[in-house]
């Protein structure tokens, strides 16, 4: 029977338990005593805890359970920074409890539960059947599912079914180098995409070598509005973007921030602030950081070259009106992230002096001045059929763009002009022309900001609760890091014949090659086995638990519980209603979804993404066809792992060696003396000792015959 009535109990409920839960269960028991005794003769009760859902079930939980029923004789602080000032202000302006907040986020607690709890328990109880294949081989298996996680990895397995089922589809196009006054301009062939060979061959014949003239210069400015002010959600993307911080990772950072006093309240949706936080006494404040914050820093280091917090806030405040450029995001109780400007009272890690001069300059540079930039297209025309184009970008006013340096992406923008000399009917020589050859590619894997963004469109989850389940994905081994590495990366990466001046060059810089992997992309998440199996058995028997209409609907009502617009009894109502067909579906093709998942259950286990993300590493260059990498494949019968080169599918390159098929193996960057193929080292642990050697991978090197096939260029065992 599914659980759908929970109730609020402490934890000390757990004393009967473990030895490590019963000591928490009676710490807890102690702490609750002495609220609970200290409540008996108070005077009044102060509810101060994160004005947000969450907040406030906590101290709702702690007025009506240990201080006996307080909650409605409470008063409210509400505060966004743990300044001084701020908090006594808070204190001396106190707000009655608010009901609306506290029934939104029981409501919340209420549904999670009941979903959580009860699909989990469903879905664990289907693989961990005595009927299951291996269950009683493989131990307890325990799985999890909810209203969010669901649809969440969902998001991740659709996206890595669109990237499977890519058709590479060939075309081409042509580049041509042109010159004038010993100037030479890149340009590419428009449109861009020629859909045979013999078309482009064609213009390849019919330009070589020939005149062409500019018909036409197009110069466009454009603004560059400065950026809004952070909420959680534009931090965790930005961090994730400069320091690759996951947004769970980002989230902690930001709270010890807070609880340091140093940043307001993160835990927001909005993209404004309010004038009551008083703009010029907070850029004050911070232009006094410089040295405190970055003096024994690594990072400091990096920003001697740009503007110090003090030079930018004279810059600011000498205008006579300060004016933030604000987001349309809001929250009702929180403003957007800003920086208090109090002096760190410790010693801050490396990690949180990036966040806070991130969170620092962001604020700084919503109040600066417009940027511009300035584009210019130009478009060469030869034998007045067929056209070329080049074109550039460039930053002609940089306005805030000099608070936010860096942070600003300057890779689209060339520092030097390179078309600006020409004019119209200039007349140029070809003077390079060659064939490309492209091909269609699918989307992006989504990495943790990339789904975060998703969730947010999507309106699943909250801005507290997104990295958190994103977290949970990777705990519950559902979802991995797919990692490109380097060394491979630069031999199926095709941007390197692409120019920055190229109207095609953003495009081409996220093109992976033929044989599949993504040039420039180095990371993604993929969905591991046993992901792909809940989102296929959900979909196939029970599609609303990773349907997003169903979590974004319930998001919906619960910020109406908030504003007043419906009730909480009505929403956990309709929770239990839609839980309960969920099981009745469940229960009926339990045997199906259970021996579905224990098949992947068993393939993760093989295959070894339950616990490692997958990665593709080079071995070293083929020195056979002497473009491609020799890279770690595995048979697709025999599962066992062979070295084969990258250009297998494109030039038919059909070179193979054996590997060991246990233990790690990676290349050393040396090559056999002899044969010239790379040399690698593998090591692992045999009968109990640890071994490692180094060893030519070329089955068929004449050290290996002349010494019975034996031959290890360097042994150790420990």
């Amino acid at each position: 029977m599914p659980i759908l009535d929970p109730t609020w109990l402490p934890l000390s409920v757990l004393k009967s338990k473990g030895s490590n839960l019963r000591f928490l269960a009676f710490k807890i028991e102690k702490i609750l005593r002495e609220i609970s005794l200290i409540s008996k003769s108070a005077s009044g009760f102060i509810h101060a805890c994160d004005y947000d859902q969450e907040g406030e079930v906590i101290g709702y939980n702690i007025l009506e359970h240990a201080c006996h029923n307080k909650y409605s004789l409470s008063k409210r602080a509400k505060f966004s920074s743990l300044t001084d000032e701020e908090i006594i202000q808070s204190f001396n302006n106190l707000l009655p409890p608010s009901q609306k907040l506290k029934d939104a986020g029981t409501s919340r607690h209420m549904i999670d539960f009941i979903y959580g709890i009860n699909l989990s328990r469903a879905l664990t109880n289907s693989v961990n059947k005595k009927d299951s294949p291996g269950a009683d081989k493989k131990g307890y298996r325990q799985l999890s599912i909810g209203r969010v996680q669901g649809p969440t990895l969902a998001f991740v397995v659709e996206r890595e079914k669109e990237i499977e089922s890519h058709i590479f589809e060939p075309y081409w196009n042509v580049m041509a180098d042109f010159e004038k006054n010993n100037q030479i301009i890149k340009t590419y062939y428009y449109p861009y995409r020629i859909d045979t060979k013999s078309a482009a061959e064609n213009i390849i014949n019919s330009c070589k070598n020939q005149l062409g003239k500019a018909t036409d210069i197009n110069i466009q400015k454009t603004a560059i509005k400065p950026p809004f002010p952070f909420n959680l959600g534009d931090l965790q993307k930005e961090a994730f973007r400069f320091f690759r911080f996951t947004p769970s990772y980002t989230l902690s950072i930001a709270e010890k921030l807070y609880l340091s006093a140093l940043i307001s309240y993160p835990r927001t949706s909005s993209q404004k602030l309010p004038s009551s936080i008083n703009y010029e006494k907070i850029i004050k404040a911070v232009s006094n950081l410089d040295n405190n914050l970055h003096q024994n820093s690594s990072y400091g280091n990096k920003t001697k070259s740009i503007l110090s917090y003090s030079e930018i806030s004279l810059k600011l405040l000498a205008n006579k009106v300060l004016k933030p450029n604000e987001g349309k995001e809001t929250d009702p109780a929180h403003p957007a992230i800003y920086p208090t400007g109090q002096k760190p009272k410790r010693s801050l890690e490396d990690s949180e002096i990036k966040l806070l001069d991130l969170i620092i300059r962001r604020l700084l540079s919503s109040f600066g001045e417009e940027a511009s930039s300035s584009q210019i297209i130009v478009t060469i025309t030869v034998k007045d059929k067929f056209t070329f184009k080049a074109e550039e970008k460039k930053i002609v006013v940089e306005g805030w763009i000099k608070y936010y340096r860096p942070y600003f992406d300057l890779s689209g923008f060339m520092i030097q002009d390179s078309l600006s000399f020409l004019k119209r009917n200039d007349i140029l020589k070809n003077v390079k022309i060659e064939l490309l050859e492209k091909f269609t590619q699918p989307p992006f894997r989504y990495n943790q900001s990339t789904l975060l963004q998703k969730m947010e469109r999507e309106k699943i989850g909250t801005k507290s609760t997104r990295s958190e389940i994103i977290s949970t994905l990777f705990k519950r081994n559902y979802i991995t890091n797919f990692v490109l590495s380097t060394a491979h990366q630069s031999v199926t990466d095709d941007s390197k014949v692409v120019s920055k001046n190229s109207p095609a060059s953003n495009y081409q810089k996220k093109q992976p090659t033929k044989d599949g992997f993504v040039g420039m992309q180095k990371s993604g998440l993929r969905p591991t086995e046993i992901g792909l199996a809940i989102v296929n058995s959900m979909k196939k028997y029970i599609p609303n638990i990773v349907s997003t209409n169903l979590t974004r609907d319930m998001e919906t009502q619960l910020e109406q519980i908030e504003s007043g617009n419906t009730t909480s009894v009505q929403v956990v109502e309709k929770a239990r209603n839609q839980i309960k067909e969920a099981i009745e579906s469940f229960n009926l093709n339990e045997s199906k979804i259970g021996q579905e998942i224990s098949s992947a259950l068993e393939v993760n286990k093989t295959t070894n993404l339950w616990r490692k993300p997958t990665s593709i590493s080079s071995l070293g260059p083929c020195p056979v066809c002497k473009s491609g990498n020799l890279i770690v494949k595995k048979a697709v019968k025999s599962k066992k792992r062979f070295a084969g080169c990258t250009n297998y599918t494109s030039a038919k390159c059909l070179t193979t060696s054996p590997l060991p098929q246990k233990g790690t193996i990676k290349n050393v960057g040396k090559k056999c003396e002899k044969c010239n193929w790379p040399i690698i080292s593998a090591h692992g642990i045999n009968q109990g000792k640890r071994y490692q050697w180094e060893f030519c991978i070329n089955s068929s090197c004449p050290l290996k015959i002349s010494n019975n096939g034996n031959k290890k260029i360097t042994s150790k065992q420990t």
